[in-house]
């Protein structure tokens, strides 16, 4: 049987983003291996396994300068070179960096390599640094040792395409969104379903699902509301997501005094019942690649509050089906927020903008889309 090795960083990078990969494999008769970390969270690792032959556990780190990969990339390319794979299919940037490396003696035998950039670190407005650190790396893993770059945005697919960073650079549109799983719902169901939650129907609620960190910028969205306490009484945000900001954010909260509108619920599977009780989403991202949460509120109808990043501003239409405000303003995002909060008309509007855009985003669209690419490299 035909074999393919996925690789990423985490074990819940893959059950965020790549069932419809791992699918397309399974349906062409491979046998799917994944390395990657296993974090704390045992539920989505178990859903993973239970989708695939094999996991390796291997303690990537994220950091291109972490000594520790050292031991990392030796572990990889022993799998490697005993796993006789067809396919090795890497993600993430340190992770693909050390997986192509690590293939070079499987290349030579036969084994086609494929990266798939989720966002490059060096995009328009990145640091120095990230273009000295990054872009060098991927220039000569891109050229030397893959088969085919995968972007899944505008902005990433002419940057490779200009900068030739791989002979084969071929596109899709983002991972992959269930879209029968995120759709909008009637009244009756939303109230039922907030009287679950601990929520009334007079509530206007606002979804942000992320990490924690200080990339995602939760700490906008927060800041936001000391200046919404009287016009909007009953504004709520609803952050879905766990990460290394989480106890900055608590403090944040308790020290402004909204803890009655901000309500921090911790890392989520049941993200598609959040966002039928919720009004619209919002996400304050200094950088973006394509984010699956704005996906999954355009799938569902849901206008969005958003930054401007090369993901948002390809997802999402400004005064179309959303509204963009600074990184660096909370004022000016509490005016987003007021004027959703006083104009149902408009979110409905919106929401249905946002769901004519999303859907080239679908999981069966980028299936298609993965199997011409396929196809060509590989079946």
């Amino acid at each position: 049987m035909k074999k393919a090795l996925l690789t990423a960083s985490v074990h819940y990078h893959f059950t965020s983003f790549h069932f419809p990969l791992i699918d397309l494999l399974h349906e062409n008769g491979f046998e799917v291996h994944i390395a990657a970390k296993s974090m704390p969270d045992k539920e989505p690792l178990q859903r993973l396994t239970d989708r695939i032959d094999a996991f390796y556990d291997i303690d990537f780190d994220r950091s291109p300068l972490s000594k520790k990969n050292l031991a990392t990339y030796k572990e990889l390319k022993k799998l490697i070179d005993s796993g006789e794979y067809d396919v090795i299919h890497c993600n993430t940037p340190v992770v693909s960096i050390l997986s192509r490396l690590a293939a070079r003696k499987a290349r030579k035998k036969g084994t086609r390599v494929i990266y798939t950039a989720h966002g490059f670190h060096f995009y328009k407005g990145a640091s120095k640094l990230n273009w000295l650190v990054f872009y060098p790396i991927e220039k000569l893993c891109g050229t030397l040792f893959t088969d085919c770059l995968i972007t899944i945005g505008d902005e990433d697919e002419a940057r490779a395409k200009r900068l030739k960073l791989c002979k084969a650079v071929k596109r899709i549109h983002g991972v992959g969104v269930d879209a029968a799983k995120y759709t909008d719902t009637d009244e009756s169901t939303k109230n039922e379903l907030r009287k679950e939650y601990g929520f009334d129907s007079s509530d206007v609620i606002c979804l942000c699902t992320g990490e924690l960190n200080a990339n995602k910028n939760q700490k906008l969205l927060i800041n936001s509301l000391q200046y919404l306490k009287e016009s909007c009484p009953d504004f709520k945000i609803l952050f879905a997501g766990a990460g290394d900001s989480e106890e900055e954010l608590k403090a944040l909260v308790n020290r402004l005094g909204v803890e009655n509108s901000a309500r921090l619920m911790g890392y989520r599977t049941d993200v598609d019942k959040l966002l039928k009780i919720c009004d619209f989403v919002a996400s304050s991202s200094y950088r973006e690649g394509l984010p699956v949460n704005i996906i999954e509120g355009m799938f569902s109808k849901k206008a969005a509050v958003v930054t401007h990043n090369r993901g948002h501003d390809e997802l999402v239409a400004d005064n179309e089906s959303g509204l963009f405000v600074p990184t660096d303003d909370p004022k000016e995002c509490a005016k987003a927020f007021e004027k959703l909060y006083k104009d149902k008309n408009l979110r409905l509007e919106m929401g249905g903008k946002a769901f004519e855009r999303a859907q080239k985003y679908s999981s069966e669209k980028v299936k298609k889309e993965l199997e011409e690419i396929y196809k060509e490299i590989i079946f």
